[in-house]
């Protein structure tokens, strides 16, 4: 954390002002929902989105900002949040970040109302100000994610996913908020500017580290020590899995469909699946495509001069790829 800690001292006072403006943003006449919302503020992660929204806009303005760049970090917050409430719903998760889950503790219904509720608050707050550029923003970003997931849900009964088809899951469900984020930032301050579309994609690339970061984990490729192989149980199909089924034999390949299939409970013919997966480079390749991401991203930065705000983004390219959990 001590890195996450370091990314944040520029923007540290914004950080602090951001949190009041979003508690107040969620607030409602309606007891329960201030119940809830109360919950999910206090439950809150590192806050990696409006850390993005804040130090592109400050890099970008000279280290000023405005209050178009904190209402812009607060509807990717609701919009996020809502959308992070709606997903334990359809995945009939009990528990999110170690905490239980909206639905766990007041019943999917409550939930499902509550989500509509912080999507709605996020899109009047952008109406309300007539910051349509930036809820147009958000809006792209939640299609894609929609589209993403469902995506992979089609994929995942086949398991026919090619490379290409990966990139285009993970961009959707994963990088284009991250997108949304760097993009909003620029937005907020420079509306109508070529940098609107130049931190979409430094966003978009650091995202495409990020989840191929995630996938990883899942072959214990980290301190976190033993591979946990639940995305071979859930038959997800990551970069690893996917490179090796394209490059293995015929009757390997049959070997590790069979296995992902019809064996995916079965820890010992999991465990088997992530030592073959090891073994065929199926981790060297994922490491490489990350890091061409967090490459490719850093060379975006270079273009601009040196600040505080440009070493948190590039601190934060860098965490992205390096992060133990």
């Amino acid at each position: 954390m001590k890195i996450v800690s370091q990314i944040k001292d520029p923007i540290r006072p914004e950080m602090e002002l951001f949190e009041s403006k979003f508690r107040e943003s969620m607030s409602s006449k309606v007891p329960l929902i201030n119940r809830i919302t109360h919950y999910i503020v206090n439950r809150k992660g590192k806050q990696m989105r409006p850390m993005f929204v804040f130090l592109t806009a400050k890099m970008l303005n000279n280290g000023e900002i405005n209050e178009r760049a904190y209402r812009g970090a607060s509807v990717i917050e609701l919009i996020h949040t809502a959308s992070l409430v709606h997903d334990d719903v359809v995945d009939d998760s009990n528990k999110r970040r170690g905490f239980f889950s909206i639905n766990a503790l007041w019943k999917n219904k409550i939930a499902v109302l509550v989500g509509d509720f912080l999507l709605a608050r996020g899109m009047l707050l952008s109406v309300d100000n007539g910051d349509f550029d930036l809820l147009r923003i958000i809006s792209v970003a939640m299609r894609e994610i929609s589209e993403g997931e469902l995506l992979q849900l089609e994929k995942a009964r086949k398991l026919d996913i090619t490379e290409a088809v990966y990139y285009e899951i993970i961009r959707q469900k994963t990088a284009t908020l991250i997108a949304a984020c760097c993009s909003m930032g620029a937005c907020s301050v420079k509306p109508g500017s070529p940098e609107v579309e130049t931190f979409r994609k430094f966003g978009e690339l650091c995202g495409m580290a990020f989840q191929i970061k995630d996938d990883l984990f899942d072959y214990g490729s980290t301190a976190i020590g033993k591979p946990t192989g639940i995305d071979i149980k859930e038959q997800k199909m990551t970069l690893p899995l996917i490179h090796v089924l394209n490059t293995c034999s015929n009757d390997e390949k049959r070997w590790l469909i069979n296995s992902i299939k019809n064996h995916n409970k079965d820890k010992k013919r999991v465990k088997e699946v992530i030592t073959f997966v090891k073994e065929k480079g199926g981790l060297d390749y994922a490491v490489q495509k990350m890091l061409a991401y967090k490459n490719e991203a850093l060379d975006l930065l270079k273009a601009y001069p040196e600040s505080d705000y440009k070493g948190s983004l590039e601190l934060m390219v860098n965490y992205v790829v390096d992060r133990k959990k």
